[in-house]
């Protein structure tokens, strides 16, 4: 395969449109989170999967699990969780069953805005996906990316 192998150039050119649509995507998102309830992406993405936690078995998250689950570098998600906590939205505490072990939970402030965030999360999130539709080179990711739905 060379540079040029038309190919490779596709594939260039999906990842590209592919990084596009998330740009866009994420920036009319972060907008509407920061306007209206003075959260970043990153900040309702860490206290949605907190949110999701449950004390049932493999109910609380590790720190990796939850950078994994946020797409952030371990230190960055613990810069991040120390953020949200110093503004009282999560809380940290020791592990019950080891010592070693940090559990992170989200306060019922933190529930009360992420609740209160959650359908602006929605509504900026449609309207960027409708945007993006109406560019032919980012409609077939936008088709793709919704027929990843859950099933009713």
């Amino acid at each position: 395969m060379t540079a040029t192998d038309p190919a490779l150039t596709a594939l260039a050119q999906g990842w590209c449109a592919l990084s596009l649509l998330h740009g866009r995507i994420e920036a009319h998102v972060e907008k509407a989170l920061q306007a209206g309830h003075e959260l970043s992406v990153r900040e309702y993405s860490l206290l949605d999967v907190l949110g999701r936690q449950h004390d049932g078995e493999g109910g609380h998250l590790q720190m990796k699990q939850v950078a994994d689950a946020v797409v952030l570098s371990q230190s960055a998600t613990t810069r991040l969780v120390t953020r949200l906590e110093d503004r009282g939205l999560l809380s940290r505490y020791l592990c019950p069953t080891d010592r070693r072990g940090i559990y992170t939970d989200v306060t019922d402030a933190g529930r009360t805005l992420l609740e209160e965030a959650r359908p602006t999360n929605e509504r900026a999130l449609r309207e960027a996906l409708d945007e993006a539709a109406r560019n032919p080179e980012l409609a077939p990711l936008v088709r793709a990316l919704e027929a990843l739905r859950a099933p009713a």
